[in-house]
């Protein structure tokens, strides 16, 4: 009686098992789709002894000593600017820091493309750095007028570095870089 029981226990719980089956249910691919306004700038003059052009979606913080956020609140991204003055032949200095603060993510990042800037017109100089890979900046740069100015800049994302996820925001912030650096004039 026991086998009979022990057999009628299987086939019934076997029976349940199968019976229940969901359909599988087939999705659709899709792609994550990434659109940003095509960009308006703006010129930006302040007290300080510089003027640029910016993105009118992002927004102005004034910091002390002529320093500037730029923040795009939808990407969750700042461009965070920092100015110095040249005095007692420091530009050698503040080339290397700029220079050392660009490299010191190359332990996270897969390459650091330089791409020089030069302006002989409006009397800036620069560089300008694309940090690829899951590093903590992707982009900075500075420009200088080997005299009088100093201004760097270093853009940070307000998430874990993912350089997959943020590519897309990444390409349209550096153009927005690209510009204020054309457009950067001394006072």
């Amino acid at each position: 009686m026991k086998i009979k029981s022990f057999f009628l226990l299987v086939f019934a719980s076997l029976f349940i098992l199968t019976s229940c089956k969901d359909d599988a249910l087939v999705k659709p691919s899709a792609l994550l789709r990434l659109d940003y306004p095509q960009p308006v700038y703006k010129t930006v003059d302040t007290d300080c002894p510089y003027t640029f052009s910016m993105n009118e979606i992002a927004t102005l913080i004034k910091k002390k000593q002529c320093g500037m956020n730029i923040t795009y609140p939808n990407m969750k991204a700042t461009l965070y600017l920092t100015y110095q003055d040249i005095r007692n032949n420091n530009l050698d200095s503040l080339l290397q820091d700029a220079q050392k603060l660009a490299y010191d993510h190359t332990i996270k990042a897969n390459s650091i493309p330089e791409q020089p800037f030069i302006n002989p017109e409006k009397k800036v100089y620069g560089m300008f750095y694309m940090i690829n890979g899951n590093a903590a900046s992707q982009t900075q740069f500075y420009v200088t007028d080997s005299v009088n100015h100093f201004l760097n800049g270093a853009l940070y994302f307000e998430a874990k570095p993912n350089f997959d996820s943020i590519y897309p925001a990444v390409v349209y912030l550096r153009e927005d870089i690209r510009k204020l650096m054309e457009t950067i004039s001394w006072k």
